[in-house]
């Protein structure tokens, strides 16, 4: 029953690198709870793994740091009652992570000024609304 797992066109991670745990998942299902072991952990050893070379598992291993034990990533899911649906949201959120990881950095943020006209757009509405407030602290005099 091993499927691989397809990441994007150049990556699919072979089943045979993926292993599952199952456990008895803890809240509501009743009696389904108690006897029936839904909870799904999948994970995936970064260090055995055959697909991804030095680098792509450096990326993984920084990024997914907290998620990572003994050197393999790993993905808890216990949400649904049946097990088959909790391993399908495990797959799911296993491809989504790595997906994640593969995407290019951002461009970094060229550093501008604000423009004369966004500077005084801003002076201007800093005086409006000091008017107002001076307005509001205005008393009658005693001599009115």
């Amino acid at each position: 029953m091993e499927h691989d797992l397809w990441i994007n066109d150049k990556l699919t991670i072979p089943g045979k690198e993926l292993s599952w745990t199952f456990c008895r998942s803890s809240g509501s299902g009743g009696q389904n709870v108690n006897k029936v072991e839904t909870a799904v952990e999948l994970s995936w050893s970064l260090d055995d793994s055959t697909v991804i070379g030095p680098f792509r598992k450096r990326c993984l291993s920084e990024l997914y740091r907290s998620r990572i034990a003994n050197g393999s990533l790993r993905v808890s899911v216990s949400e649904q009652r049946s097990q088959f649906h909790n391993r399908q949201i495990a797959l799911k959120r296993l491809a989504a992570l790595i997906r994640e990881a593969f995407l290019p950095a951002p461009p970094t943020r060229k550093a501008t000024k604000p423009t004369r006209r966004s500077q005084r757009r801003r002076v201007e509405t800093k005086k409006q609304r000091g008017a107002v407030k001076q307005r509001r602290q205005s008393r009658p005099a005693i001599d009115d």
